[in-house]
């Protein structure tokens, strides 16, 4: 069994590896975007033609201008960085929907979607360009790629398993304990790592885009007290702990005001 597990890890890392051009990072992602984007395109239509998207108002005029100003840094950096054209597959799109869930997320190719509810968090253009910039990170990092691909393997060693071991009792110990390793101990941390990157990457096209990076840390306290301290540890959560973000965040704003000077950005909204 662990010969078939060893080789169906190896054989998947050697042949989907994929270079994250923020950290030069081989990542593990064997969903080209040509297959990827199209299904998530039309997942996000389909999402808000079920939903109510606000459109014309301040709130949502707002949440697009800052949306097209961070993917525009991006590209910036992107191109100045040896990788222009990165973004030639992708349909940027911003959308507020009302929905009082304090959340906003995006999809592959940058597909954004605000809820109403998070806005008396971000209270302002740059608590918005703190979200918009993590989520425009997600999808320049192809963090949902690498979630399926991770996905993909984590099913495939569970399948190997279950066809190596033959005695039904050890198959279901094995079931038990491999569904809770992998989750705590691969799943999680691994989501935990893309929400840190994601963070970090947003700070930076946040600030080439010229809004102030230190807002960061600040909305992160808000959103700290709007949860009233209630959220689990954070060795079983998909995400750091409030204190872990507002820790890394108050440390790299000074790296983000300094990677946006090099853009001629040295003021900032």
């Amino acid at each position: 069994m662990k010969k078939i597990i060893l080789i169906l890890v190896v054989f998947l890392g050697v042949t989907a590896c994929k270079t994250n051009p923020f950290t030069g990072k081989k990542v593990l992602n064997f969903y080209p975007n040509s297959q990827i984007f199209p299904t998530a395109f039309a997942q996000y239509d389909s999402f808000l033609g079920e939903n109510k998207v606000i459109k014309g108002t301040a709130d949502a005029n707002t949440i697009t201008k800052v949306g097209q100003r961070i993917s525009s840094a991006a590209e910036r950096w992107l191109t100045a960085n040896g990788y222009p054209g990165y973004l030639q597959d992708y349909k940027w799109e911003y959308n507020l929907v009302d929905d009082a869930t304090v959340n906003a997320w995006c999809m592959p190719g940058g597909k954004i979607v605000f809820y109403t509810g998070i806005l008396p968090i971000t209270q302002s253009e740059r608590g918005i360009a703190v979200v918009m910039g993590h989520e425009v990170a997600h999808a320049l990092a192809d963090h949902g790629a690498q979630r399926m691909s991770a996905g993909a393997i984590q099913q495939g060693v569970a399948v190997a398993g279950n066809i190596a071991i033959q005695d039904e009792q050890k198959r279901n110990m094995f079931n038990q304990a491999y569904g809770i390793g992998s989750q705590l101990g691969v799943m999680l941390p691994f989501s935990r790592s893309h929400e840190t990157e994601a963070d970090r990457i947003g700070l930076q096209i946040m600030a080439i885009a010229g809004y102030d990076p230190s807002e960061a840390a600040d909305l992160w306290r808000r959103m700290k007290a709007n949860s009233g301290g209630e959220a689990p540890p954070e060795f079983m959560s998909t995400h750091p702990s409030n204190d872990t973000r507002i820790a890394n965040l108050t440390e790299w704003a000074p790296l983000a005001k300094q990677e946006a000077a090099k853009f001629g950005v040295v003021t900032f909204r």
